[in-house]
């Protein structure tokens, strides 16, 4: 239950800051009318959505004994990327990795500024930047109920957003040097497997 709940958290904080940034880009939802003087309607196939799974790290760069119990989460709530869920043996640490492509750069990091618009609602913290990505930022401190320690570390890189929480027991929050570590084996990650 636990595990589940924390890859959707952190998918839906950064979904939600996808659709934010990206509201009012488009067609502003209109679409076009058929050719009158034609009576068939041409769809170009779009294919399955890409599998970002590559651009995970794996367990051995959180180190320690975590594991990533479920297979990664692709294209979840109809966005592009990909989450995995990482926890240590007795399930005491867990870490949630997401990463959403977007169209470019600009739109990543608007994503950015919006999801640490809706961490601060649940995280007591302040926002630190980090040198990690483009536009990194660390936000440490407990839910709001003060029932678990979490730590946010967010970056962009190119036309990606990578999103990685750590949850932990409010007395044995994450060292922040291992998160920034962390963030940096994800974005090394990135860089070498996003292109284009």
């Amino acid at each position: 239950m636990g595990r589940a709940r924390m890859t959707a958290t952190g998918w839906a904080a950064a979904t939600i800051a996808v659709g934010i940034a990206i509201t009012g880009c488009g067609n502003s939802g209109k679409t076009s009318a058929p050719s009158s003087k034609s009576g068939a309607v041409v769809s170009t196939p779009t294919g399955p959505p890409p599998d970002y799974s590559a651009l995970l790290i794996q367990p051995g760069d959180v180190g320690g004994d975590f594991t990533a119990p479920e297979p990664p989460v692709l294209n979840s709530n109809n966005t592009t990327g990909v989450a995995q869920l990482f926890v240590n043996a007795d399930n005491s640490r867990r870490i949630g990795d997401t990463i959403l492509i977007v169209a470019d750069p600009a739109t990543a990091a608007a994503a950015l500024e919006n999801t640490k618009t809706n961490y601060a609602k649940k995280v007591t913290g302040a926002w630190q930047p980090v040198d990690v990505g483009s536009n990194g930022a660390m936000i440490s401190g407990t839910t709001q109920d003060n029932s678990q320690a979490i730590a946010v570390l967010l970056f962009t890189e190119g036309r990606a957003l990578v999103n990685l929480e750590f949850d932990s027991a409010p007395n044995d929050p994450i060292d922040p040097e291992i998160a920034i570590d962390v963030g940096r084996k994800q974005d090394a990650a990135v860089k070498n497997g996003l292109h284009g």
